[in-house]
């Protein structure tokens, strides 16, 4: 099942994204789940479900406005080096790390599918990575791997982009420029997990302007999915909603040579298999 977040005319809701088109679950049950992290709080994913296969879809999936699949999650961890020749990128000689590197995001610094990505007027090196995000459904505290399944919703489709120098303005952290207003994206939609009969060999690509500049899959991560939902919910209660960016391959702009960062009229594109394309164009703010 495929779970969107959108805007129509009366305003944001969710629905079921079928082949047909979009079924607007949130039009049936939003005074009861006003939005998808209500669902999800609510466990009622198979209410959906069951008014999925009832109902008939009220749009066209291109006549509608993306937003990120959860409104304002609470918690958005980003995984910072997770495929092995990411790590070799750094050149620096390090042996694959013991511990996932990690970092916070805030929900406005991503948009949806199909809007523009900003480029702000205080740095020129906006850069891509495409990432797998976890969306968490079933909440918990110190998770023991071989459960870890259990708590995932869905997979999506993230780009997590960012500012290469403002990374560099602090010496221990990379908070700023990971965080600019609209810098980023997910999307276009959740595919909840029953979807996948294997986690640990899902491809990820990545496209700038249509040419392949990063391309990978989950059977090469260092911390697989139940790895890290394990050791973050060690320090931190995971919530449904919550969401989880699993690291990028090789292959950003800035380790390029020279290095190719974002310019407005870019189009960047994330796919997922069984997820979908997550597709952005680069415009700069204001």
């Amino acid at each position: 099942m495929k779970l969107v977040s959108f805007a129509n005319g009366r305003g944001p809701t969710y629905g079921v994204v079928t082949w047909d088109g979009i079924i607007d679950i949130g039009a049936r049950i939003g005074l009861e789940y006003p939005d998808l992290k209500a669902v999800l709080n609510a466990g009622a994913l198979d209410r959906m479900r069951d008014l999925a296969e009832r109902e008939s879809p009220d749009f066209d999936p291109d006549n509608v406005r993306y937003l990120p699949p959860i409104p304002g999650p609470e918690k958005i961890f980003c995984v910072g080096v997770n495929y092995p020749n990411r790590n070799t990128e750094y050149a620096d000689n390090s042996e694959a790390p013991r511990y996932p590197s990690l970092f916070l995001r805030t929900p406005d610094s991503f948009v949806g599918h199909n809007e523009p990505i900003l480029r702000p007027p205080e740095s020129g090196q906006l850069d891509y990575e495409g990432e797998i995000a976890l969306i968490i459904g079933k909440g918990g505290r110190r998770i023991p791997e071989f459960k870890a399944r259990d708590h995932i919703a869905g997979l999506t489709c993230a780009n997590d982009g960012t500012l290469r120098d403002w990374v560099r303005h602090g010496k221990f952290n990379v908070t700023q420029g990971k965080n600019f207003d609209r810098s980023g994206s997910m999307g276009p939609w959740m595919t909840t997990v029953d979807e996948f009969a294997d986690l640990d060999d899902i491809p990820l690509i990545t496209r700038v302007n249509g040419e392949i500049r990063q391309q990978d899959t989950t059977a090469n991560l260092i911390f697989p999915f139940a790895r890290l939902i394990s050791y973050i919910s060690t320090f931190s209660t995971l919530k449904p909603g919550d969401v989880i960016l699993t690291g990028t391959p090789t292959g950003a702009g800035a380790r390029l040579d020279p290095p190719q960062y974002l310019s407005p009229g870019d189009v960047v594109e994330v796919q997922v298999s069984n997820v979908g394309v997550l597709t952005n164009e680069i415009r700069d703010e204001g």
